[in-house]
């Protein structure tokens, strides 16, 4: 039995050795400024979620991930296992309180409870008229809003791991995170990808918030973000290629496991950041798969994934 179950992903926290780069990347990315200090920024999209990504200023590392929870009691129950940090304050932006645990490859994993929120932003887009529902935008014409689109929220985030069965094992036995698609090589043992999602019992969840890559580098593979829908995908990713700045990863295509139709962006530190729209939703009563590599790492349509893509892992 898991020790707690996390309500859901908060933010990834890297460093950067300048802030106001890294700032000019998120917002062409379509985040939204939340709140800056000398030493630190805290970027957020279009939802009530104080925060969606942190950087520190620094060297150009990968700290960790941190995650939503309920209440306090599960911070208590989290407290009491072996290195654990105790019950905390936290002292910056959002506040709240945390336990912050390290995970199998070394990473700072934050669980925080009662991080403050903030008024969403409401975004305006036109709806798409379709074969099946051809009068949702009907009497009214197409107008898209100017690039950069907001993003809407946080997805998941990617670790590349040597020691996959033992990273998944732990996120799941300690954070409560449940099985959607396992993905094995040659042998059903020998599991080199592990797609997992929140357990919120009968509510629909996104069908991963993790997932566990094998890499003979330890490091974030991507962090991952919702647009608002498809279009936003595709002009924006226009908009970012127009701006000649950033190296461009992957993508469009639509992946087969979670159904994403996805574009990828590196920071200028290489730290890959994906934009995504629409995606497969489960309860936890759908249950999980095991597949094959070879039906498992495919996309529905698009290119294959680059090497780059493939072996990347930012440490």
């Amino acid at each position: 039995m898991a020790t707690i179950k996390v309500a859901d992903f908060a933010f990834p926290r890297m460093e950067a050795p300048d802030l106001d780069q890294m700032e000019e990347f998120l917002t062409h990315f379509g985040l939204i400024r939340a709140e800056r200090t000398p030493d630190a920024l805290y970027m957020r999209g279009a939802d009530s979620h104080h925060h969606l990504h942190v950087t520190q200023k620094g060297g150009t590392k990968f700290l960790g991930f941190a995650y939503h929870v309920a209440d306090e009691d599960d911070l208590k129950r989290l407290a009491k296992l072996p290195g654990a940090s105790g019950i905390e304050a936290v002292n910056e932006p959002g506040g709240g309180k945390r336990v912050r645990l390290t995970e199998p490859n070394g990473y700072q994993i934050e669980v925080i409870a009662g991080m403050q929120s903030v008024t969403p932003i409401k975004v305006e887009r036109d709806l798409a008229n379709s074969g099946s529902e051809p009068l949702r935008r009907a009497g009214r014409l197409m107008r898209l809003s100017k690039s950069p689109t907001s993003i809407q929220r946080i997805g998941h985030g990617v670790l590349s791991t040597p020691k996959v069965k033992e990273t998944v094992a732990w996120f799941r036995n300690t954070l409560g995170m449940i099985r959607s698609d396992d993905v094995y090589a040659d042998d059903k043992d020998n599991v080199i990808g592990a797609f997992s999602r929140l357990d919120r019992g009968e509510e629909y969840v996104d069908h991963h918030v993790l997932f566990c890559v094998h890499n003979e580098k330890t490091g974030l593979n991507h962090v991952s973000y919702e647009a608002h829908d498809i279009d936003a995908i595709f002009q924006d990713h226009e908009y970012l290629m127009k701006l000649g700045k950033y190296q461009h990863m992957w993508g469009i295509g639509r992946h087969l496991l979670g159904s994403q139709v996805y574009d990828y962006w590196c920071d200028p530190w290489g730290r890959c950041h994906e934009r995504w729209a629409d995606t497969d939703r489960l309860k936890a009563s759908d249950g999980g798969h095991l597949l094959p590599r070879e039906e498992g790492f495919q996309s529905q349509w698009g290119e294959r994934p680059p090497e780059r893509f493939i072996g990347h892992a930012s440490p």
